[in-house]
C-alpha cells in the first residue's frame, strides 16, 4: 500500500511528547511512508497560557529540529507546519506566526471553548459536569466554523474533538456539522482524518463516519494525521483511516508545499 502523508505530529517542545523529529522521520521511513509533516502546538503570546505548547522563544529551535530531520532523511519529504489554536481575538497573533517562517501549512484546531477551558484536557475533565454537552458541542462547532472561515488555515484538525472522553449530546448535532462543512467547502479548507481518537476514550477516528460522509458530499478535501506524540505513533491506524475515506467515496487527499495545495490519489 502507498501510504498517504502523515501531517500531524508533535515534538518534545510542546512538553507532552517524546522523541526528536529525526526519530519520527526514521519511523516513517521504516514504515514506508514517503511524506510527513511536523505540526507542533504553536506558541501563544503568553508562555503560561497553558502547559502543553512550545514557548515562543523555542520556535526557532523547532524549525531547526525539523530542518535537521530533513537533512538526516533526504529520502523522506518532511513538511514544516504548526497546529494553531483558533481563539476569537487571536487572529493577528496567528498572522504574525505565519510571517516568521516558511511554513508549508497550518492546522487550525479548537481546544478551548473559553479562555480557560480546553475541553480535551484531562486536568479539566471535571468541567464537563458543569455544562450541558450540547452547549459545549455548539460552542465548539461555532468556533470551528469561524476557524474554517478565517482564511488562516489550510487544514482543520480533529473536527469532533469534544467526543474525546466519550461525552455526547442527546440532541442531533447534524446542523452543527453541516454549518462547519459548508464553511470548509466554501473556503477550500481541508479536514483531517485524525487517528488519535482511536487511542482515546471515544475509540473512534476524528471525525466520525457521519461527518466524513457529509464532508465528501459537500466536496471538502481531506488530509491524514496520526497526531503522533511519540515516534511509535507515526502512521498509526492509517489502514483504518484510509478505509474510512474510501468507504464514503474519497479518492484523493491533499498535500501542501509553501501553503499551496495539490491533490494526491489515495
Amino acid at each position: 500500500m502507498v501510504w498517504p502523508a502523515d501531517y500531524h505530529m508533535h515534538t518534545p517542545l510542546c512538553h507532552h511528547a517524546t522523541g526528536q523529529p529525526t526519530e519520527y522521520a526514521a519511523r516513517a521511513v521504516a514504515l514506508g511512508i514517503k511524506e510527513i509533516g511536523f505540526s507542533d502546538h504553536s506558541p501563544m503570546p503568553q508562555d503560561d497560557f497553558d502547559e502543553w505548547r512550545m514557548y515562543f522563544s523555542k520556535l526557532d529551535q523547532y524549525v531547526a529540529d525539523v530542518r535537521q530531520a530533513q537533512k538526516d532523511h533526504p529520502q523522506l519529504t518532511i513538511k514544516l507546519a504548526l497546529e494553531v489554536d483558533y481563539l476569537p481575538g487571536q487572529e493577528d497573533w496567528i498572522r504574525k506566526l505565519a510571517r516568521l517562517h516558511s511554513w508549508d501549512y497550518f492546522i487550525g484546531s479548537v481546544h478551548y471553548i473559553s479562555n480557560s477551558w480546553a475541553i480535551d484536557s484531562p486536568s479539566k475533565i471535571s468541567e464537563w459536569k458543569k455544562h450541558d454537552p450540547f452547549e459545549v458541542w455548539s460552542i465548539y462547532f461555532d468556533r470551528l466554523t469561524a476557524a474554517a472561515e478565517s482564511g488562516l488555515f489550510e487544514i482543520i484538525g480533529h473536527a469532533d474533538l469534544p467526543k474525546k472522553f466519550g461525552i455526547y449530546p442527546k440532541q442531533d448535532c447534524t446542523p452543527l456539522f453541516e454549518r462547519f462543512l459548508k464553511a470548509a467547502a466554501k473556503n477550500n479548507v481541508a479536514m483531517e482524518l485524525n487517528t488519535a481518537g482511536l487511542r482515546k476514550d471515544c475509540k473512534e477516528i476524528y471525525p466520525s463516519q457521519q461527518i466524513v460522509q457529509m464532508a465528501r458530499q459537500h466536496g471538502v478535501a481531506i488530509t491524514f494525521g496520526s497526531d503522533a506524540h511519540a515516534p511509535k505513533e507515526v502512521g498509526m491506524n492509517f489502514t483504518e483511516a484510509i478505509e474510512l475515506a474510501r468507504s464514503v467515496g474519497y479518492t484523493h487527499y491533499r498535500r501542501f508545499t509553501q501553503r499551496q495545495m495539490e491533490a494526491v490519489p489515495i
